[in-house]
């Protein structure tokens, strides 16, 4: 009995932390909670808001919006092998450190955001069609390929400063700095709400544009959204003295962009054919018709506005345990990392407990059919059942990342999704007569892999590491 108490107490010591450290945690979770959420919000409002105009409309936008998001996971994976660096640097106190990884990422996203705008002109029609194969009239696929290229010419113009954006609010949350971006994100979504409300709709004496008015209220907020990052944090260089002569000259030390470059190309790679991967398993839904597109849109929309508390979760981690490696704090950043990973799924069960409660309401606020409705609904279930699961793999991918283990990483996450995910998505919809939400749910439950893996990698220490020194 005795031996079970004291078992008991280590295991409670380990995994639950004190007033202190929540506190710690949350200060950095909770703006990046409050940034994603109202950005994902915002995208929900948006969706609804489309929703209403049409299913053709809204399953268009949707496919962009598919599309789109390989280009955003891109930029991601582009500044995170820099912002390892940088927040080490950052733990350090090395200025010029960290003035030196923005330069680099940058480069990295101008040349990865440029990439884009060429592939997308070209063959942005050819990619949307990808995903119309499925059952549907021919009348509903054009429309819904019309109004998909209507969304995406637009779209591209937000590209800049979306990823100035990302370059710039990387680099204060890897310096413990969340506030800002939360504020231009706040104000984000007021003006593209505004906007989406006028131009979508033809009010107060503006013409109804449907999609495309949908799309210019999002360019136009993401770039007053830049102007407010960028702006502020040139304007207060005593809080950021990596601003001081940051452009003065563009020039990185080729040692560190190769040290970079070793860390962070897995990473870019595993963000791009992640995303990629995400993509063609939409893809292979969407065979079984449009209505599954809509379905997977409603429920997407829905699940990341659920999903901010996990991957606010997942970045805390990041940049926590990775400022305690870069202080060589080895054994604080390891009992750091078990309190943060067990908080997070903690947290993503309580959050999926009221997705599953509410999961049939979410679809009622859009204009579509009740098959789409259905369909959305069990998306949502299936989503929340597997959340906790989905909070542990996010929290031990970024443990991983945070000492540099960026080629496990790319293994945890790429390799596995074309080779476990898309494999079981695309054999299960074009080979079996499986309901798509069973096929949905084995693609979920291929993932309990990864924990096992993700368990015992974390549990070996395999990432704890200075990498700047």
């Amino acid at each position: 009995m005795k031996t079970q108490q004291t078992t008991k107490h280590n295991l409670i010591h380990k995994l639950v932390g004190n007033k202190a450290f929540y506190k710690m945690v949350l200060a950095i979770a909770v703006p990046i909670m409050i940034q994603n959420g109202i950005t994902n919000f915002v995208s929900l409002l948006d969706n609804i808001m489309i929703g209403q105009v049409g299913t053709e409309q809204m399953s268009g936008v949707a496919i962009v919006n598919q599309l789109l998001f390989v280009y955003n996971l891109c930029i991601f994976g582009g500044v995170s092998g820099a912002g390892i660096f940088t927040a080490q640097y950052f733990g350090q106190k090395n200025v010029e450190g960290v003035r030196q990884t923005v330069r680099f990422k940058v480069w990295m996203a101008s040349i990865i955001t440029l990439l884009t705008v060429l592939l997308l002109l070209f063959t942005g029609g050819s990619l949307i069609t990808f995903y119309l194969q499925g059952e549907g009239t021919a009348d509903s696929v054009a429309a819904t390929l019309t109004y998909g290229l209507q969304y995406l010419w637009i779209m591209l113009l937000g590209l800049p400063p979306f990823m100035m954006v990302q370059v710039y609010s990387s680099t204060l949350r890897e310096c413990g700095q969340t506030l800002l971006p939360m504020k231009a994100g706040i104000v984000a979504v007021f003006v593209n709400l505004t906007l989406n409300y006028i131009l979508i709709y033809g009010k107060f004496g503006a013409p109804a544009l449907g999609v495309q008015g949908a799309a210019i209220a999002t360019i136009i907020s993401r770039y007053v959204e830049a102007a407010i990052v960028l702006i502020h944090t040139h304007q207060h260089k005593r809080e950021n003295p990596f601003v001081e002569g940051l452009y003065s000259s563009l020039k990185v030390p080729g040692a560190l962009v190769q040290k970079i470059l070793i860390k962070g190309t897995p990473l870019l790679l595993n963000e791009t054919f992640w995303a990629a991967g995400m993509a063609m398993l939409t893809q292979c839904y969407s065979v079984r018709g449009l209505n599954v597109i809509a379905g997977l849109n409603i429920s997407n929309t829905i699940n990341n506005v659920f999903n901010i508390v996990f991957i606010a979760l997942g970045d805390s981690v990041a940049i926590i345990v990775g400022q305690l490696l870069g202080a060589g704090k080895m054994d604080e950043a390891r009992d750091t990392d078990n309190k943060m990973i067990a908080f997070s799924v903690f947290c993503c069960t309580c959050v999926a407990l009221v997705m599953l409660v509410l999961a049939q309401y979410f679809p009622l606020l859009y204009k579509t059919n009740d098959e789409a409705r259905t369909l959305a609904t069990h998306f949502i279930m299936v989503a929340a059942i597997f959340m906790p699961q989905n909070a542990f793999l996010h929290a031990s991918y970024f443990t991983l990342r945070s000492g540099g283990k960026t080629i496990i990483t790319f293994l945890f996450d790429s390799v596995f999704i074309w080779c476990v995910s898309v494999t079981i998505a695309f054999t299960l919809s074009h080979y079996t007569t499986l309901p798509v939400i069973a096929v949905f749910t084995f693609v979920q439950m291929g993932d309990l892999i990864k924990c096992v893996i993700g368990f015992v990698l974390v549990k070996k220490g395999v990432w704890l590491q200075n990498i700047v020194t």
